[in-house]
């Protein structure tokens, strides 16, 4: 098998071909931390096998995408081609040129000591190896069988880096001021405690905010604490998760909101957005209301949003083209007049606070975004 043609490929694809990313990315075949993934299906997720198919396990394996590997609680290494999971997307092998952005953003020096925060497929821990060394790589993911997996791959792939079964949302099983770099590819609604606890003073931590495409980035403080900013680039990962698989979806209410008449019936100020695609909008949003789920249709002429939350809020904006919609709301909050509140301060302001917003985080892990007179507290 050719691999090291398509690995080369991917480089080029990935990085530049300057960067010290580089020459990491030709060296790691990244087909062994993949065997098996999910791809969506007519009824379903479907399995796809690459070892039963050589040619499109490398064309799949070495392009520029994520790979679903693990969807609820069933990993595509142990399901049968009968199955057809239904949940969502609980593990993922990342796009290569994100486990790159990601590290580039951390501006790691050859002597650096660096957590990976969600082993995942095991390839960014191999890549971080072949960039630093076996010994300079501790990477930590919550699901046990991942771990096992990753240690075997990233043996058959010639590299050794640290790979532990822990739970990074809570203690983190190491010696304080451990690490000079922490970088996660899952996404948390604050900075763990624990995470400041294992950073060395003036070392440097990157991660994302669950239910947001915001990428952040600090140091640590002599205090404990760390300060940093909201990047201007965008990223986005699944959040990290304390159990088997994510907490049941709210399914039953966004039924509820397509069907129901609401509580509280207006002709809203906008016309209808696609929430979930509009990444500033959303971020704002689940910054000041975390977990919203959302649906959109859009026909042609006819366009249809709903939005709900566990707590059993729900709204429904429907419109022709962009005349402005009825919108539906019921239950304990009006979840669409959020959203144009939103709007309502981007079109005022002339943009959304939180793209270079400040970060300031406290050694509890409360984090803080601030910028002008708007700040958001995370807990």
């Amino acid at each position: 098998m050719n691999w090291p043609h398509h690995a080369a490929a991917l480089a080029g694809a990935a990085t530049h071909q300057r960067s010290r990313w580089a020459p990491a990315v030709a060296a790691t075949p990244r087909h062994l931390f993949i065997p098996r993934w999910w791809g969506r299906g007519s009824d379903g997720w479907e399995l796809l096998d690459g070892p039963a198919d050589l040619d499109r396990w490398l064309e799949s394996a070495y392009r520029d995408t994520s790979l679903v590997t693990r969807v609820g609680p069933l990993h595509a290494d142990q399901a049968t081609p009968s199955d057809r999971p239904h949940g969502r997307p609980t593990s993922s092998a990342t796009l290569p040129s994100l486990v790159v952005r990601m590290f580039q953003h951390a501006r790691m020096d050859d002597g650096d000591y660096l957590l990976d925060v969600g082993t995942g497929s095991g390839y960014g821990a191999a890549v971080a190896a072949r960039r630093l060394s076996d010994e300079q790589v501790t990477s930590v993911d919550v699901d046990p069988y991942l771990v096992e997996a990753a240690r075997s791959r990233l043996a058959e792939a010639g590299v050794g880096p640290t790979v532990e079964a822990v739970d990074a949302t809570g203690e983190l099983p190491f010696t304080a001021s451990t690490f000079d770099r922490i970088v996660a590819t899952v996404a948390v609604r604050a900075v763990p405690a624990s995470w400041l606890t294992v950073l060395r003073p003036g070392g440097r931590l990157v991660t994302t905010l669950a239910g947001t495409s915001l990428l952040i980035t600090a140091e640590k403080n002599r205090d404990g604490s760390a300060s940093g900013r909201v990047e201007w680039d965008r990223a986005g990962f699944m959040h990290a998760r304390a159990g088997d698989d994510y907490p049941p979806g709210v399914g039953d209410v966004l039924a509820k909101a397509a069907e129901q008449d609401g509580d509280e019936v207006a002709l809203g100020p906008y016309p209808i957005v696609d929430v979930a695609n509009a990444w500033d909008l959303d971020s704002m949003l689940s910054l000041k209301a975390p977990d919203i789920e959302h649906s959109y249709e859009d026909d042609g002429e006819r366009r249809v949003a709903l939005m709900a939350h566990e707590d059993g809020s729900w709204a429904r904006a429907t419109a022709v083209g962009d005349d402005r919609p009825t919108v539906h709301q019921g239950g304990p909050r009006r979840l669409w007049d959020l959203v144009d509140e939103c709007r309502t301060y981007w079109l005022t302001q002339g943009e959304l606070p939180v793209r270079g917003a400040e970060v300031y985080i406290k050694p509890d892990g409360t984090t803080i975004l601030a910028r002008g007179k708007w700040h958001a507290k995370l807990s």
